[in-house]
């Protein structure tokens, strides 16, 4: 959507998702199965709404105002989207969070973004001890706390409010950041509310009917592109799914097979389990578009994907910053490229830029950028909360720098290379370490692979892998050895790792992705032994 087209007021719920309950009231609009009992929850656009309108009344009722701050932190229950949809119609602004979190990544978030009240269920009770703040809970509550369920069934079917405006504040998501403490990303009512327009018609080709999944945990900013946002405005059915302990790859590709879900997203991380799984035993009759988003896939699981299913996993690019930036849109009927992060999204200027904010040619590899100047387009956040330095930092001249590196090709495909910090500097080479992962990954005894610089006095840095084995291999010097022959016949020779280390686990953030400054770290403090 053109900036200048963006409306004054506007209120994702008030706006789309009341729309939708008003022309499509018997629609079904969210779907919730518990994954261990079985039990099934249904909720039409008309029933949601009113359960929309109830949480903002009992938000309301017990002090919360426009703008205050209100840290959702709960499982995949009903419960989460009721309170994100009133929330928004009353103007407060959610901080959805995790339930992995530790008390003491808990503590940050009520200290840094001075939360003013916390809804969580039982599992996240101990984590808030000696907040002072509104407490709320899904769950038989605590002394002093709120029965959210209770006050529900008590509150208004209706609420009369003052509408807000499009660039009030609208939502705050904590980076899951690969150095430092998690930054506050602050997303306007317009920019993820209006902006997500984009990700829910062109990369989910969401319709009203579809029933979506969206299997990532919901405290990341993947639940607002597709478990929120990006399907509602189309007028689809979100389904979820609440599975409770460590994911587990058949377990999911069970309740693919058993519902009707229709779109599917999954991250890069459990894709990569997945397709390590028996696949072709299992069929996915109503299942018609996939898409991956959160870190880039290696093309290898793309093909094993589809040549199970017969299905292409359309990948997209963007961050908790923005609306989906570039992807392999399905309404373009362009080729899927495996491994590409796709083409621009309608509406945004994407650039490689060299260090001088200078356009790199097509097949030169630049930091990707989003242009702000002479439009700002819809769907980048407004800042990084209560951090200036920060956001002067990526708003440079005319451009919003990622911070991601890319190569485009002479046809707008853009290949993702690594983050700028993870990018390997060996005796003159560049090399991103997604394309030796990918690589590794091609390897039957290879479950998952990470890749990072190590200093070196001769090359300046050399590359080193770190390997998660599947079941049934021997961390060996002999399998060292294969795997490097394997990279140096698959890759360029200069590429292939010259160390390699076996791990039992990778370290990651909270939304799944794996930490290579913790790995790098890692290889320092072996150093410095």
């Amino acid at each position: 959507m053109n900036p200048a087209a963006v409306p004054e007021f506007f209120n994702f719920t008030g706006d789309i998702f009341d729309g939708w309950a008003r022309s499509h009231p018997r629609n079904p609009a969210l779907w919730c199965v518990d994954g261990v009992t079985g039990v099934e929850q249904r909720f039409t656009f008309q029933e949601f709404s009113r359960l929309g309108a109830q949480a903002a009344n009992v938000f309301r009722s017990k002090g919360v105002r426009r703008g205050d701050r209100v840290l959702v932190m709960l499982p995949r229950i009903w419960q989460w989207w009721a309170a994100m949809l009133g929330l928004t119609r009353l103007g407060a602004v959610p901080i959805p969070a995790t339930l992995q979190l530790t008390p003491r990544d808990v503590a940050y978030r009520l200290k840094t973004a001075r939360i003013h009240a916390v809804l969580t269920n039982a599992d996240g009770l101990a984590k808030v001890e000696g907040f002072d703040g509104l407490c709320l809970a899904t769950c038989a509550p605590p002394t002093g706390w709120v029965d959210f369920n209770a006050a529900l069934k008590l509150a208004a079917a209706e609420f009369a409010g003052e509408r807000t405006r499009a660039n009030d504040a609208g939502i705050i998501y904590f980076t899951s950041a690969t150095t430092g403490e998690p930054k506050m990303v602050l997303h306007t009512q317009a920019s993820y509310g209006l902006g997500h327009r984009v990700t829910g018609e062109l990369w989910l080709d969401s319709k009203p009917g579809d029933v979506h999944w969206n299997i990532s945990d919901l405290g990341w900013g993947k639940a607002a592109w597709s478990s929120f946002f990006g399907p509602w405005h189309m007028g689809a059915c979100v389904f979820a799914v609440d599975i409770h302990g460590k994911f587990e790859p058949s377990h999911t590709l069970d309740l693919l097979a058993q519902f009707p879900v229709t779109t599917w997203c999954a991250p890069p991380t459990a894709l990569r389990l997945m397709v390590r799984q028996n696949l072709p035993k299992w069929r996915f009759p109503h299942l018609r578009h996939c898409v991956t988003a959160g870190e880039p896939l290696n093309p290898e699981i793309i093909k094993l994907w589809k040549s199970a299913t017969g299905l292409d996993l359309y990948e997209g690019y963007g961050q908790t910053e923005s609306v989906i930036l570039a992807g392999n849109f399905r309404s373009q009927r362009r080729v899927v490229r495996p491994g590409s992060m796709g083409t621009a999204t309608p509406g945004f200027d994407l650039a490689l830029l060299d260090k001088a904010l200078c356009e790199v040619p097509d097949g030169n590899e630049g930091e990707i950028a989003v242009r702000v100047n002479p439009a700002r387009p819809l769907g980048l956040f407004r800042e990084y909360w209560l951090n200036p330095e920060e956001s002067a930092a990526k708003f440079q001249g005319d451009w919003y720098l990622t911070g991601d590196r890319a190569v485009r090709d002479s046809e707008g495909y853009f290949w993702f290379v690594g983050r700028a910090d993870d990018v390997i500097k060996s005796a003159g080479y560049r090399i991103g370490p997604f394309e030796v992962e990918s690589v590794l990954l091609e390897h039957p005894a290879v479950l998952e692979a990470a890749v990072v610089g190590k200093p070196d006095p001769v090359r300046g840095q050399i590359v080193k892998a770190f390997v998660i084995l599947r079941d049934g291999f021997t961390a060996d010097d002999e399998l060292k050895h294969e795997l490097q022959q394997h990279c140096k016949h698959v890759a360029a020779p200069y590429k292939y790792p010259r160390e390699i280390e076996f791990l039992g686990e990778l370290p990651k953030t909270v939304s799944g992705k794996t930490r290579h400054v913790e790995l790098r770290h890692r290889q320092t403090a072996l150093e410095a032994r």
